[in-house]
């Protein structure tokens, strides 16, 4: 940790200065200067190149995803500083302009990993070491069937879902050919390293959770209503509120958008409730891709993808499990945007060719929330949020101010990892845009999303309300009711939401016993000023924006920030190879469109629908590169510190703040153990269902020894860390 002891105390008081907490205003007097000065130096200049020794926290653009110097197709506009691209800020890190665009920043070499941060947001020793570990051995597999593609042009398709289980079963043998020829393309130490000398078969990931206990249990349509309140992204399904389901797209540019789904078309399976009957009763909820998508779309199907913007409709049955009851599949229409859309809807069938689109429709479904959940649930509303809270804290907030204190575990290793993901995930060619269907259009639909970003929006019960998953409701514990009582992550997630928020309450309680005490903090102040007008600059006019004036505010501020670092991210980060791991259930691609009668598609799909099955969504190196890159980002380090644990004891010098913390910390062991029962409870239908894989990723660890490290799908990370 930086602290003004370790820059300019004699190391005889550091560890004494370290644990010392003082607002600006009681801060002893010989220590002041050393205060503001360490600040300054943690601002720098705002120009100059930064050196890997330098502690220099400032503001950038995400101008550095592009290559334009290679061409127009390696190009990418400049996401933040304008109306028409906003963004948050991530850190600068100096490179210089590129030769074809003085805007853009140059990039380093493809391997590349020496990117700026400031040196105490660099990972630990074993941090990197662990990162770099999974990379190589995961990431590193897919060179081979890279280069054997160049060999056996058939190697990019799976031919049967019996091929696809050979990646977890029993891994892919390579015929001895090919591994001579690989001989004479990569280093035979690195090969030998690929082929796994620890006698596991080649090309073998783990076994992904969802298909551990039943095969083709993912297939049911249970299961696909059951992963939106339980899967990798259950953040995004609403409560439907009107019939039919309306668009907020400007109709002067995309026309009519108004869903095309009819109640003929899903009260046949409503248990003789009518539509408005089943409204009124809270029964009727949508997965709602549609308006993210569709200004995209047409240029999304010039490139190899193939797909559509999606609405499902589900109904809550009386067991508390939702039944899908109809997916609508929309292009843009092909005379232009402003005609509006044409749309195909598809209703359940369990048989025959039906049988086998509907399954389909689902697949394309997947797609659309695989797509937004990667670059809009985890990316952007977790990683690209919170950093510029990071640069403001350490800009503004000395560490002996107890909001930094408060906050800086949660923003352990965020600048770093989101710096890597610049580098080789979400940059142009990189592995995001392999393996997500928008491609090259990936980032810049986030910035579109991020329009409508509202920050008090992001705790837990004002999106429950929001999403209208959820009512007021002043005789319940949280304030609110569930109208789907067996919802996971919200059950789960409002236990930890109100042990953060009680955490922070009697935490600020201790420092700010009065309002006024936050109004005369010059650098909490200067921060939240900060926050506002430079980190999320491109919102700065928004209304929503708390003023910062009262306990109240500050501690709405803190618990948001901490439970978007903690438990958001874990929520949408640790089950992503549990349950993407195996793409068939969540694929990212769809590479043709609906297969039509009278046509050979539409053949294969009578004849062999597994196939045609495979042939729509990812392909073969699409899903060992995806698969690779969730496999690392879905792991546990094992140097994790998780919410309800603290680095050391001893990280304050004030008993009371400890003494609460270690309450926090009981807390959450409570919730643990309730989290076991209810996953125990059969009642509880969606915390297991078909796949029988218990809802773990909102269990925080706290009571854990840290030793538990790797694909564990629980735990909750203290920071945005991976």
């Amino acid at each position: 940790m930086k602290s003004v002891a370790k820059v300019s105390l004699c190391s005889s008081s550091v560890l004494t200065m370290e644990n010392l907490t003082y607002l600006p205003s009681n801060t002893p007097e010989p220590l002041r200067p050393y205060r503001e000065e360490e600040l300054l130096n943690l601002r720098g200049s705002g120009s100059g190149m930064l050196k890997e020794w330098d502690r220099v926290y400032d503001y950038a653009f995400y101008n550095d995803l592009g290559f334009p110097d290679k061409g127009p197709e390696s190009a990418r506009p400049v996401l933040g500083g304008s109306k028409e691209y906003p963004y948050p800020r991530r850190g600068r890190t100096s490179r210089r302009p590129t030769k074809t665009d003085p805007n853009s920043e140059s990039r380093l070499p493809p391997l590349g990993l020496n990117i700026y941060v400031p040196r105490d947001e660099r990972f630990t020793h074993v941090k990197l070491s662990d990162f770099l570990a999974y990379a190589v051995k995961s990431l590193g597999q897919v060179l081979i069937p890279e280069i054997v593609a160049l060999f056996d042009k058939t190697f990019n398709e799976f031919d049967s879902f019996e091929d696809v289980l050979k990646l977890y079963e029993g891994g892919i043998k390579l015929p001895d050919h090919h591994l001579n020829k690989l001989r004479q393309c990569i280093p035979w130490e690195m090969l030998k390293e690929l082929v796994r000398s620890d006698g596991e078969p080649f090309l073998k990931f783990p076994m992904p959770d969802v298909i551990k206990v039943d095969r083709s249990a993912w297939r049911t349509d249970e299961e696909f209503g059951r992963e939106m309140l339980a899967g990798v992204n259950p953040v995004i399904i609403r409560r439907l509120q009107e019939f039919p389901p309306a668009s907020k797209l400007d109709p002067k540019v995309y026309g009519n958008q108004t869903s095309s789904i009819t109640r003929e078309d899903i009260e046949k399976n409503m248990d003789e409730l009518t539509v408005d009957e089943a409204i009124e009763y809270n029964k009727l909820f949508i997965l709602d891709h549609h308006d993210a998508l569709m200004p995209y779309l047409r240029r999304i199907n010039t490139t190899n993808t193939k797909t559509y913007a999606s609405r499902t409709l589900l109904f809550l049955q009386d067991n508390g499990t939702l039944r899908p009851l109809a997916i609508e599949l929309s292009l843009p229409h092909p005379q232009g945007d402003k005609h509006g859309a044409t749309s195909r809807v598809f209703t359940p069938a369990d048989e025959g060719v039906e049988g086998s689109v509907w399954q389909l429709a689902k697949a394309y479904a997947a797609v659309n929330d695989s797509g937004y959940h990667q670059l809009v649930s985890h990316w952007l509303n977790t990683h690209a949020v919170i950093e510029p809270f990071v640069i403001a804290t350490n800009r503004h907030l000395s560490v002996l101010h107890p909001i930094f204190k408060l906050l800086q575990p949660h923003f352990r290793d965020t600048m770093y990892i989101n710096a890597l993901a610049r580098q080789i995930l979400i940059n142009a060619g990189g592995v995001l845009e392999l393996t997500v269907f928008p491609g090259k259009y990936a980032m810049e639909m986030s910035s579109i999303v991020y329009k409508n970003w509202v920050f008090t929006e992001q705790g837990l019960p004002a999106d429950l309300l929001k999403r209208g998953v959820a009512v007021p409701d002043s005789s319940q514990p949280y304030g609110l009711r569930l109208l789907i009582e067996d919802y996971p992550f919200a059950v789960d997630g409002l236990e930890i939401w109100s042990a953060i928020e009680a955490w922070v309450n009697e935490y600020c309680s201790f420092y700010y016993p009065t309002d006024d005490m936050i109004r005369d903090d010059t650098e909490l102040q200067s921060w939240w000023t900060e926050v506002r007008n430079e980190g999320h600059g491109d919102l700065k006019d928004e209304p929503w924006w708390p003023q910062m004036q009262t306990r109240a505010e500050l501690t709405e501020a803190c618990t948001i920030i901490i439970w978007v670092a903690s438990a958001l991210h874990a929520a949408v980060n640790f089950g992503q190879y549990p349950y993407a791991g195996y793409l068939p259930n969540r694929p990212t691609v769809s590479r043709r469109f609906m297969p039509e009668p009278g046509t050979p598609e539409y053949a294969e799909l009578e004849s062999n629908p597994d196939l045609a099955f495979l042939k729509t969504i990812t392909a073969q190196f699409q899903t060992l590169l995806g698969v690779s890159l969730i496999e690392i980002l879905s792991r546990h380090s094992s140097d994790e510190i998780y919410l309800g644990q603290r680095d050391t004891p001893e990280w304050t010098s004030d008993i009371h703040p400890r003494q609460a913390f270690q309450r926090f910390h009981d807390r959450l062991v409570e919730v643990e153990n309730r989290i076991v029962e209810r996953n125990n409870d059969s009642r509880w239908m969606n915390r297991n269902g078909p796949v029988k894989v218990p809802y773990m990723l909102l269990y925080p660890n706290a009571s854990g020894d840290n030793s538990e490290s790797g694909l564990t799908g629980k735990g909750i990370p203290n920071s945005v860390s991976i």
